[in-house]
């Protein structure tokens, strides 16, 4: 999901931390574990509204059209997504 534009929408079909290389210092599992509890599961639709001024970083993502979520661009990276045109 680090990959979104501005305006892109998207959805979400893994969120997986396996493939990052630092996990900034938390247990195995517990990002993933955030992710889930902060609603990005398969199947959610995502879009991403905003992002920050340095390094764009955070973002702001919008969940099922009401919930409005911010993120590290690094934890983003966790959440894999198929977009939707």
């Amino acid at each position: 999901m680090s990959s979104l534009q501005k305006g892109e929408r998207a959805e979400v079909v893994q969120v997986t931390e396996k493939h990052l290389r630092n996990n900034n210092g938390l247990p195995e599992g517990e990002l993933e574990r955030r992710l889930l509890e902060m609603g990005f599961v398969e199947g959610t639709e995502v879009t991403l509204q905003h992002e920050g001024f340095i390094k764009k970083d955070p973002i702001a993502v919008l969940l099922r059209v009401c919930s409005l979520v911010a993120i590290r661009r690094h934890e983003a990276q966790a959440i894999l997504v198929r977009k939707i045109s």
